[in-house]
Order: C-alpha cells, then structure tokens, then sequence
C-alpha cells in the first residue's frame, strides 16, 4: 500500500497506489457489473465487450463483470463464462484492446449455487452448501423466478467445483488479464457457504465460524496456485442484507471480523469490501470501513454508492486504498477524466442495464476536457 498523502495538491483517488503486484495510475477501480450482453450460445464475450471495456480504460483498474467458472454455476441470463476456449478467446480480445488503450483488467470468477434455479441446469436442481432455500430471484430465459430448495453439495462435488475455479483461474490468465478476483459476495455460492443460515453441513465445510470460510480459503489456494497471492483480490459484502437468509446481524459481522483475520496473513492483492447500505439503518460507511481496518492489514477497495466527495473522503482518513464505482461507469466510460476536470457526471438509462445490445452499453459519449 502507499501512503494517499503521499502526492501534494492531488485529489486522492487521482493519485497512484500499488495493490499487491498491481501498480494503479489513480484509485478509480470500476467495480464488477453484470450487464447480460453475452447473448450468444456459448456464452462467449463479443467484439460488443471489447469495446466497453475499452472505452473504460481510464480506470485505475477493471474488474470485470462476474464470469461463470462452469455450467454449474450459471443463474444468471447472458452472462459470459470462462470456463471454455471460445469464452476464453473472448476474453483474449477484450484484454488486449484494454491493453492497447493503455489499460488494467482483472477477471472476476464465480458460481451463483443455490442462488439459481432448475430452468438454468436442464430441470436439475441446483446445489449449494445445504439443503436450505436461500430465497432468492434468479433471472432465468423464462423470466425472472424464486428459488427452489437446493441440493446439498457432496464433498466430491464441493472437491470438483474448487477444480472449475482453479480452471477458470488458468483460462483467465490465458486471456490476459492482470490478475483474478474471486466472487464472494452478496447471496452467491461462497457466502452461501459463510452464511449460518444456509450452510448446516457437519463436515469439514460446515459447523463452525472457521470450518463455514473453507470453502473460500480453499478456493483462494486453488486459484493462488494459478496466479500468485498477490494478484488475487477477494470480494466479500459482510453488510449484505437480503432476508430471512442474509442478515448482518452481529454473529454474521464477527465472523467477517474473523476472516479478515485470517485473510490478513494471505498476501492478497487487495480485499474488495462492500460497505452497508446508504439506508440500512446499520453502521455508516466510515464506521463500516474503521471495523474493516481494525481486522484487515492489506489493501482494500471500497465498494458500495461511493461520490467523488466520499471516496477522496476515505481514502484521505485512510480507510481504503482505492475505490469502487459502478453505475457512474455505466453512464461515464470517460469517468476519471470527468473526475479531474470537474464535469458533471451523466445518469444510466437502467432499463438498459440488463438488455439491449450497443444501446445502453457502448453508446454514452465522453465529455472533452477544456
């Protein structure tokens, strides 16, 4: 980590920071964001995505959107994968534009688990750490539907699938991309294994505090053996709220406060942390970000309805080593510039966040500095 005082008269996220083995031009990370334009059978990226990307290289760093570590782990429609050639060769070329325009980007890696539903798997059932229903939507091609009870991952399936990361570890480097974040947030498959109420297993996955963050730490070695420590990221969401199942309540904040812990002996690149929600009632941010610190020596990106005035906010107090922002991307391609010059910030047009092809996607204008 660098010190954020470290570059007089320069707003803090303009100035350089190194997060692990990467070395960040500014502290402006654009976050991970499923924008569903993967419409084709293979779920492959497209020139389409090259040239978003592309067009964001202004970013400290881009993190792209969640990517499927195998057919198991779709519950989403549209979105790409990574876990075979064509996907790959996809990703190849999204890389190397970014590359080209002077840019960073990472792969983020995932699987939804319980979170999906049968019309994703062919009628079968999905899998998550236990039997238990995690009460969610998943957007199927039939439309978006609830969740059903899962089955409960054996232990060679849970042995398998830490295997399709690891494989979607190796595809991501064969892409191109400058390093891996693991996808461990909100109500997909690793915080299904972190979270008490869906994870009930009595094995070595389950039961306790330390036993529910295997999974995750074994997933961490799996794609650390691909990558190196310090090119892998982690993103968790320890605020998530998303009753009955997710509920920040203070067992599920002391098991993060616990991770972090451990976390902090890994060498990571960075931790990826979500903070609460701007109206949640819980912590503010700040305070959030202070209980982060407390339990986590290395980098963090802070994540979650951060303004340019909030982010210089944290990051002067020391609290995180970079921010995150994703809708001001969608809208802003130009948003580091837009961030130096002062110009106001344009808005998304979100019934296009999920649909659509160019439109929506590839078609916001950039502003010219003065």
């Amino acid at each position: 980590m660098s010190d954020p005082t470290s570059t007089t008269g320069t707003q803090p996220l303009l100035r350089p920071v190194r997060l692990g083995a990467l070395e960040l031009p500014n502290r402006v990370v654009m976050a991970p964001m499923t924008r569903a334009r993967a419409t084709n059978a293979e779920l492959a990226p497209t020139a389409l995505h090259a040239t978003y990307y592309t067009q964001r290289a202004g970013a400290g760093l881009i993190i792209s959107e969640g990517t499927w570590v195998s057919p198991d782990a779709i519950g989403f429609i549209n979105v790409p994968g990574i876990y075979t050639d064509a996907q790959t060769a996809g990703w190849a070329k999204v890389t190397e534009s970014v590359h080209a325009a002077g840019g960073r980007i990472v792969s983020q890696i995932g699987h939804v688990g319980a979170a999906s539903h049968p019309d994703h798997h062919g009628g079968r059932l999905p899998a998550g750490p236990s039997a238990i229903n995690p009460q969610e939507t998943s957007f199927t091609p039939n439309g978006p539907k609830d969740t059903v009870t899962p089955r409960a991952l054996t232990a060679a399936e849970i042995a398998t699938t830490i295997g399709t990361y690891r494989q979607a570890a190796a595809n991501a480097l064969r892409a191109g991309f400058d390093g891996l974040e693991i996808h461990a947030q909100a109500s997909h498959l690793v915080a299904q294994f972190l979270n008490p109420r869906l994870n009930q297993r009595t094995d070595a996955y389950g039961g306790s505090s330390d036993k529910r963050a295997q999974f995750l730490l074994d997933v961490i070695d799996a794609v650390s053996g691909v990558w190196g420590s310090d090119r892998v990221g982690i993103k968790l969401s320890p605020y998530w709220n998303r009753g009955p199942a997710f509920v920040a309540d203070a067992e599920v904040l002391a098991d993060y406060d616990l991770l972090l812990k451990r976390l902090s002996d890994g060498d990571l690149a960075y931790l990826h942390l979500l903070g609460p929600e701007p109206d949640s009632g819980t912590d503010n941010t700040f305070t959030a970000f202070t209980r982060y610190r407390a339990h986590y020596r290395g980098a963090v990106i802070a994540n979650l309805g951060f303004t340019q005035a909030s982010g210089n906010e944290l990051l002067e107090r020391e609290l995180a080593d970079a921010v995150s922002f994703g809708a001001p991307f969608i809208a802003n391609p130009d948003l580091v510039d837009r961030l130096t010059h002062g110009h106001p910030l344009a808005t998304g047009n979100h019934d296009t966040y999920y649909a659509g092809d160019a439109e929506g996607y590839t078609d916001y204008p950039t502003v010219t500095a003065s």
